[in-house]
């Protein structure tokens, strides 16, 4: 495994105050409580979130605050995330103990469930900072990263519609 090195372990008002910050939303065909089942499926996030290849769970399941994962993702980006939140059917946010890359000085994201009448609305919101000469690169990075997020949101409408099928 990668060298992991120390984040800021930042709390969940992170989200609301980080330097760079993308909040996305999509509507889904699925109960909250549906949702928080793929979620909980380590199997499911490479599904939908394209840049992730692994997830494994380092605490036991169910999870819950204080649960732990370590999410691997595409050009060797490894993250040691906490929970900070399990809501099931409302919320649940994580942020990043440790990190392969050491310009991440902090990063957590949450994601807010809310039931509508066909199902449930994700507003899905990554926080981060970083150091070194990706600080300066944010602007432009962060546009793609705002694009990727929306695909990544599509590609769970996808996803739970297929493992949802009536």
């Amino acid at each position: 495994m990668a060298a992991l090195h120390p984040c800021e372990r930042v709390g969940i008002d992170y989200v609301d105050t980080a330097p760079h910050r993308f909040a996305n939303s999509v509507d889904l065909a699925i109960t909250p409580d549906q949702l928080f089942e793929v979620f909980a499926d380590a199997d499911a996030w490479p599904r939908w979130a394209k840049v992730i290849r692994h997830v494994e769970w380092t605490s036991p399941l169910p999870p819950g605050v204080g649960s732990t994962r370590v999410v691997s993702m595409l050009g060797g980006l490894k993250g040691a995330e906490e929970f900070l939140l399990w809501e099931p059917g409302r919320r649940m946010a994580f942020r990043f103990n440790a990190a392969s890359e050491r310009s991440i000085r902090a990063f957590a994201e949450r994601y807010d469930v809310e039931p509508t009448p066909r199902g449930c609305r994700l507003t899905w919101t990554l926080a981060l900072d970083v150091s070194g000469p990706g600080r300066h690169l944010m602007p432009l990075s962060g546009l793609a990263c705002d694009l990727a997020f929306r695909w990544f949101l599509r590609s769970l409408r996808r996803y739970t519609d297929a493992r949802y099928a009536a």
